[in-house]
C-alpha cells in the first residue's frame, strides 16, 4: 500500500492479516467478553472493507485502532440501551386515574422510569401525564413555552427508553 492510494481488497486482506491480533487486543481489552471483542474485531474490518475507497491508508495501525475503539465503545452503548424498557406504555397509561393512593404510587413510579432526565422535563411529564393538563396548561405551570414542553415531550416519547431502578 503506497500513502498515496486507497484501500483495495486485496489490501484489507492483508491489513487482516497483520493487525487482526492487535485488534483483537484493543477489542478484547475495551469489552471483557471474548465474543463480543470478536465481533467488534470483524466488525472493524467490515467498517474497513465497506469504507475502504474512501479511507486514508498512510498509518494503517492508528486507523484500525480508532475503528476498533469506536466499535467497541458504540457495542458498550448499545448494551447499555438494552437494559432500558419503553415508557410509552405506561406514560399513556396514567392519565385519568382518580384514586390519591393510584396517583401517588403513579408519581413514584413515574419519578423512577424517568430517572437521569431533567427535573423541568420529569415535572412536564408529571404535569401533563398524571395530572391530566393540556399543553398549554402544562407550559404555564412549569414555566416554559407550549413549544418547549412539546419538544420535551416528543423527545422523551421518542427517546422510548427508560430506566427502571429494580
Amino acid at each position: 500500500m503506497n500513502a498515496t492510494t486507497r484501500l483495495e481488497t486485496n489490501d484489507v486482506e492483508k491489513l487482516y492479516r497483520r493487525y487482526a491480533p492487535m485488534v483483537m487486543r484493543r477489542c478484547r481489552g475495551m469489552l471483557r467478553d471474548e465474543d463480543a471483542a470478536a465481533d467488534a474485531m470483524q466488525e472493524t474490518f467490515v467498517k474497513v472493507l465497506r469504507y475502504r475507497k474512501s479511507l486514508d491508508a498512510r498509518y494503517p495501525s492508528s486507523l484500525l485502532y480508532r475503528i476498533a475503539t469506536n466499535t467497541c465503545l458504540n457495542v458498550m452503548r448499545s448494551k447499555r440501551r438494552k437494559f432500558a424498557l419503553s415508557a410509552e406504555p405506561f406514560i399513556n397509561s396514567l392519565a385519568g386515574r382518580e384514586s390519591t393512593e393510584d396517583r401517588v404510587l403513579d408519581a413514584w413510579e413515574l419519578d423512577q422510569v424517568f430517572l437521569g432526565v431533567r427535573e423541568s422535563t420529569r415535572r412536564a411529564a408529571r404535569v401533563h401525564c398524571l395530572e391530566g393538563k393540556t399543553l398549554a396548561e402544562t407550559a404555564q405551570e412549569v414555566g416554559m413555552s407550549i413549544s418547549g414542553v412539546r419538544k420535551r415531550l416528543r423527545a422523551l416519547r421518542k427517546q422510548g427508553e427508560a430506566r427502571l431502578a429494580c
